[in-house]
């Protein structure tokens, strides 16, 4: 990876096939760590619902991680979140969870919470790092049988408060030299 590379994010409202390996590199970690009732990331085909947005992060045209977002009532869910090992340390997770974090708040939610798992060592840093701290089950996770979790970490976040939809883009033009 070459310096001063920029990390693009994308919106997919598809399963394209950049989202297909992508997912696919996910779910065989995940299966590597944690038995088939203690993993609870979405199907492919659910992330493409109308209250999910979901995103590709790439490094020179190249698909490198993906992430997205589910918008609740009362709260936003990071879904899904992966960066390629080979990349990881490029900015690439953080340029999706801002990416993610734009969308709750644009969507008026200040609360944005995740369920990774106890294995997830860099992850768990990672989110940490970012703001998250360890909350209680929430939303399709409470009425879970306490073995279904046993391994998971439920984490939380609290926003800043929503921002005009015009706002999350920066206009460059308005900064002075």
């Amino acid at each position: 990876m070459s310096r001063g590379a920029e990390v693009g994010i994308e919106l997919v409202t598809m399963a394209i096939d950049d989202v297909r390996e992508l997912i696919g590199e996910l779910d065989q970690v995940l299966a590597a760590e944690y038995l088939p009732e203690q993993r609870h990331g979405l199907a492919l085909e659910a992330l493409f619902q109308p209250h999910i947005r979901f995103f590709v992060a790439r490094l020179n045209g190249a698909a490198i991680g993906c992430g997205g977002v589910a918008l609740f009532d009362d709260f936003a869910e990071v879904k899904r979140m992966y960066v390629r090992e080979r990349v990881r340390g490029c900015g690439a997770a953080q340029a999706l969870l801002t990416r993610i974090e734009t969308e709750a708040r644009v969507a008026g939610l200040v609360v944005l919470r995740l369920e990774t798992g106890e294995r997830q060592a860099a992850a768990l840093r990672f989110y940490a790092r970012a703001g998250f701290r360890p909350c209680v089950a929430f939303g399709d996770y409470t009425p879970m049988r306490p073995e279904a979790i046993a391994t998971s970490i439920f984490m939380e976040k609290r926003l800043s408060p929503p921002v005009p939809r015009d706002a999350s883009v920066m206009r460059c033009s308005s900064v002075r030299a």
